[in-house]
């Protein structure tokens, strides 16, 4: 009983520190609200987080996958597929990353329409072919330690969460934040600015799933099955983030089913992403 005390109290004593910088975040980020006016992420209009017009670019439910050549872990022959919301592109682009990298966390809430939106179209189109008894699991990318200690946030979870109590509603689903970085000889660069192959370089290797979550995915969660994981992100580009995530957790025996993304770069040519394209259930996943 002693210990149980001792361990108590060392406990909050180790999560005060924790609690008093959040209370601090949240006072700063009330402060910064009075003192700078508000105005929409991605264009800039006064008093509004995010104007009716920049979020009518992240009204769709789109296929992605067909602009991403990394995304090269083929299902019978073609990519697994990626769902958008829009294209990642002028406002969008602004308003993600103000998002992400300029303080903006309070566009959470204004992006979730548009998130909810996806998972709609996830849970419609795909979800809905998957046995009941399955276990899906909603995977956020996750940060690189650097980017998360800058930013005091994941923001991408903050997606895989409203992605997950979508779902949730007409589907079993949990997020698990199953991915991390690992420790590599060679540096991670920013992925901004890199073409194709390099983007697909920088990443090999540098994640793998948790070793709590381990036993799940090796295990196939006791079924005899593989544990069905749906990968979300914020912006796809070459897909050569979404192929690493898809290689880790292949090797320890999930299957990746697909993935949802808030915006994706057109391929070079095209008139934007896919729109009404039909998505078909793997066959692992029936």
């Amino acid at each position: 009983m002693g210990e149980n005390r001792a361990e108590a109290r060392a406990t909050g004593a180790a999560g005060e520190p924790r609690r008093v910088l959040a209370a601090l975040r949240s006072a700063g980020g009330e402060l910064t609200r009075l003192l700078v006016p508000l105005e929409c992420g991605g264009c800039g209009e006064p008093d509004v987080r995010l104007c009716e017009g920049c979020a009518a670019h992240l009204a769709g439910v789109r296929r992605a996958e067909a602009g991403a050549p990394r995304l090269d872990r083929l299902h019978d022959g073609a990519p697994w597929p990626v769902l958008a919301a829009g294209d990642y592109t002028g406002p969008v682009r602004e308003l993600v990353v103000a998002w992400k990298d300029r303080d903006r966390a309070d566009l959470t809430a204004a992006l979730a329409p548009a998130v909810r939106r996806l998972a709609d179209g996830l849970t419609e189109q795909l979800l809905g072919e998957v046995p009941g008894g399955r276990e899906i699991w909603i995977v956020p990318v996750p940060s690189t330690p650097a980017a998360r200690r800058r930013r005091g946030r994941e923001p991408v979870t903050e997606l895989a969460r409203i992605v997950t109590d979508q779902v949730s509603l007409s589907a079993g689903a949990r997020m698990v934040r199953a991915l991390a970085h690992v420790h590599r000889l060679t540096a991670v660069r920013d992925q901004v600015g890199l073409g194709v192959r390099a983007r697909s370089g920088n990443l090999a290797g540098t994640l793998d799933v948790r070793r709590r979550w381990r036993p799940a995915l090796e295990g196939r969660a006791g079924g005899g099955q593989p544990v069905l994981c749906v990968l979300v992100d914020d912006v796809l580009t070459t897909g050569a983030t979404l192929a690493e995530c898809a290689r880790a957790i292949g090797r320890r025996g999930g299957f990746v089913l697909a993935g949802v993304v808030l915006a994706a770069t057109p391929a070079p040519g095209s008139r934007g992403l896919s729109a009404g394209a039909s998505v078909q259930a793997h066959p692992q996943a029936r």
